[in-house]
């Protein structure tokens, strides 16, 4: 078509009877003269005639719920993606306890061979740790698969990890005494000291 857009806007508004009657004068006399805009009005009618006579067709009861059957299935991972993103607080929070968990099992196993607390004044014998008689031992003391054997005075909590039981009796330690020998216990002693810290 070769006239101007304007006159097939004004065709368009004719169609939908937008026009004023001044502008109804224009298009009618231009129809008459112009056979391109006379073809593609006729072609506008058809259309707008076609689209009319289907608005009495209706879709199938079960139309939507059989299209939506057909649709291919989703994958799992764009679902899991979807609820990931819909829960970001709590997604984060997994993955915290996840990687806590993983962490503190992976210290739980390869926590297994012997340590002692530094103080200056502790006996070391292979896997045996002394406090010797007389002697005071300021501070906490902690053995990790080893034994203790508390003949002077330790003034601090003591805590044996993996270990034979200690030998000693109560008024030697003037702090709390803790044996940590499953895994759950080794577990809650390490979620204390975190807390602890966090705390102090």
């Amino acid at each position: 078509m070769s006239c101007s857009s304007e006159y097939v806007q004004l065709l368009h508004k004719y169609l939908d009877h937008e026009l004023t009657s001044a502008e109804e004068k224009v298009v009618k006399e231009h129809l008459h003269s112009c056979e391109a805009c006379y073809q593609h009005f006729h072609e506008l009618e058809k259309a707008v005639a076609f689209v009319q006579s289907t608005s009495h067709i209706e879709a199938p009861l079960n139309f939507t719920e059989g299209v939506m059957n057909s649709l291919p299935k989703e994958k799992r991972t764009v679902s899991w993606n979807r609820w990931f993103k819909g829960h970001p607080l709590l997604t984060a929070a997994s993955l915290f306890l996840l990687l806590m968990v993983g962490s503190l099992f992976s210290a739980w196993n390869e926590d297994q061979h012997f340590s002692v607390s530094t103080q200056k004044n502790l006996v070391v014998e292979n896997s045996k740790v002394i406090v010797p008689k007389d002697e005071v031992v300021k501070g906490d003391v902690i053995v990790k698969n080893g034994t203790l054997e508390i003949e002077g005075t330790i003034e601090g909590n003591v805590t044996v990890i993996n270990g034979e039981q200690y030998m000693a009796s109560a008024g030697n330690v003037t702090g709390d005494i803790e044996e940590v020998d499953e895994l759950f216990e080794w577990l809650w002693y390490h979620v204390k000291r975190i807390s602890k810290d966090v705390v102090s």
